[in-house]
């Protein structure tokens, strides 16, 4: 089961305050157990809000919205994707993990969609353009490694 597994944003990363030596120190050993565990398939950390932007969608029409946005506690300043047996192992090592944050803080773990659970509504050619598109990926992937 691949999950990712979110950190949330806190005023202070929102700030773009830097963690300490000793916390980016330990988030480092535990990605490191994470790779060696095989449950680590990527991870980053994410800027904040007020160097991104949104785009909204209303049937045809798109709009940008500049950041940084609002509800600083519902917003991702980082997040992993892991390969884990079911979310009892997700949750079993998120609660491994240091702290990421200088305060209180929230890791939120969410299962992705396979395409097995798309079974009842995928035509073949839906099936077919998901499956080029997989292929694609891969095939950068490799030419990347």
């Amino acid at each position: 089961m691949r999950v990712m597994v979110m950190v949330k944003a806190t005023e202070d990363s929102e700030e773009g305050i830097m963690p300490p030596p000793k916390l980016f120190e330990d988030m480092g050993k535990f990605n490191e157990e994470l790779v060696q565990a095989g449950i680590m398939l990527s991870g980053d950390g994410l800027k904040p809000s007020k160097m991104g932007k949104r785009v909204a969608f209303d049937g045809p029409d798109r709009r940008v919205i500049d950041g940084p946005f609002a509800e600083t506690r519902e917003l991702v300043a980082g997040y992993w994707i892991w390969e884990v047996k079911d979310m009892e192992e997700a949750v079993a090592w998120v609660k491994r993990c240091p702290n990421p944050m200088m305060g209180p803080s929230e890791i939120e773990i969410r299962p992705f969609y396979e395409m097995e659970d798309f079974a009842e509504i995928a035509t073949p050619e839906g099936q077919a353009s998901h499956d080029r598109a997989a292929e694609g990926l891969a095939a950068q992937q490799k030419s990347k490694g």
